[in-house]
């Protein structure tokens, strides 16, 4: 990830590069390192498509329920994306007299909320109760640094000296790990949540799981006969990760040659709307419906750090990015099909933005958000959460009222019973956790 000074709707998504008003906003220590271990592996790494890339957690079995935990990097302003509405519009409107979400635009919602105008496309899942939200949550303390705030949220642990990604403890407590238990497609940049010991492997898409193009004409048997070996006697990490890396090839032949073919029954780009999400979400919906295991699957969508002219609702930076974001999980579900009965998806980010509105006509770094909640087994149609108003704010910023960690773990222990004894490994300091409803 770079940075670059460029409003926001200039962004292309074709392009690594990510505009952002914070000097810096660039790839850190830890998550370089973090890629740099990942080499030892002989295919590791992470998905990179455009502004978005793709990490997923596999395991042995099939018919898995899925999570799929869509991070919007850069400090996504929630107080746009889901309204408050009564008195409380009345202070955002005094806060934000240029960028507030008028009244009289907000589609869906219940009583005390209603949603950005652009998340149109996805008012036929809230009030059918499979789209949800959770207000003013967060971090348990205020953190607007945005790479402390992504490590601590993806950690979720903060006394952790280890340092080890939630997802990658999730995995951690599955019996039968093998590389595809936590597996990432695209560039060698890990998110924080799967750093840790368990295995991880990847390329850049799916049709580049093979030994050689499956679009040429090398056999691939040779070339593995060859490898094995050569790496034969090598008992070190290296040659253990030759090996398991060939194994997995082998395991997920069947899928990555559908992919190289273009098989349309399974991957549906053009379905998609064109942008950021249109290559992760396509990618991302064929390995669920080809069923070879996955179980957790991360999705980052940047570009959310809208420090200057974040718009309007009929033009602008977070109308572009919340349009691109709705058509795109719309077209996401729609591309599942029957699979959707088993796939959850929950939106993060590292922080919430001010309540008033700066002198650029954006929002700088806040504190209290909104966790987005779709698909199987969501309680929605509604807005769940404790709100604290907008009257007394913590520092000028929405007050959270509901620890992050209390949403995941509602989420998890619903989809993946088997794990519902795990709290303590994969929530350390979630003592205990928040009633919150997230799920029916």
């Amino acid at each position: 990830m770079t940075a670059t000074t460029t409003p926001g709707p200039a962004m292309d998504a074709t392009t690594a590069t990510e505009p952002c008003g914070c000097t810096g906003f660039s790839i850190d220590r830890r998550r370089f390192l973090a890629s740099a271990a990942a080499l030892t592996g002989a295919v590791a790494g992470a998905q990179m498509f455009g502004d978005s890339f793709r990490q997923v957690a596999y395991g042995a079995e099939t018919g898995n329920n899925v999570l799929v935990v869509l991070s919007m990097r850069g400090g996504a302003d929630g107080l746009s994306m889901v309204v408050p509405r009564g008195a409380d519009w009345d202070t955002l409107s005094a806060a934000r007299p240029g960028i507030v979400v008028p009244k009289a635009s907000l589609v869906g919602g219940d009583t005390n909320f209603g949603l950005h105008p652009a998340f149109a496309p996805l008012v036929p899942m809230w009030n059918a109760g499979t789209f949800g939200a959770v207000h003013a949550v967060g971090l348990p303390a205020p953190n607007r640094s945005h790479f402390d705030a992504m490590e601590a949220i993806e950690d979720a642990s903060v006394n952790d000296s280890l340092r080890v990604g939630w997802i990658n403890r999730t995995v951690g407590v599955t019996s039968g790990a093998v590389p595809e238990t936590a597996m990432q497609l695209g560039t060698v940049l890990l998110p924080t949540s799967l750093t840790g010991p368990a295995p991880a492997l990847g390329a850049s898409q799916l049709a580049d799981l093979a030994l050689v193009p499956l679009d040429s004409n090398a056999n691939q048997a040779p070339r593995q006969a060859s490898i094995n070996a050569m790496w034969a006697g090598h008992t070190d990490e290296a040659g253990n990760s030759v090996r398991d890396a060939l194994g997995t090839v082998n395991r997920l032949a069947p899928l990555v040659t559908r992919a190289a073919v273009k098989d349309t029954t399974i991957l549906n780009p053009a379905n998609y709307p064109t942008g950021a999400l249109q290559s992760v979400l396509s990618n991302t919906a064929a390995l669920i419906k080809a069923d070879v295991g996955a179980k957790f699957i991360t999705v980052d969508y940047g570009n959310w750090d809208m420090h200057q002219g974040l718009g309007t609702v009929s033009s602008g930076w977070m109308l572009t990015q919340v349009t691109h974001l709705a058509a795109s999980l719309k077209a996401f579900f729609d591309d599942l099909g029957t699979a959707a009965t088993r796939v959850t998806v929950v939106t993060m980010s590292e922080f919430g933005r001010r309540v008033a509105q700066n002198g650029s006509a954006g929002l700088d770094h806040g504190y209290g958000n909104v966790m987005l909640t779709l698909g199987a087994g969501v309680a929605g149609g509604t807005v769940k959460g404790e709100w604290p108003g907008l009257s007394t704010l913590n520092q000028g910023d929405l007050a959270v009222r509901t620890n992050f960690q209390s949403v995941l773990w509602e989420v998890i222990a619903n989809r993946f019973p088997a794990l519902s004894g795990q709290k303590a490994t994969i929530f350390p300091d979630l003592a205990v956790p928040q009633t919150i409803g997230t799920m029916s």
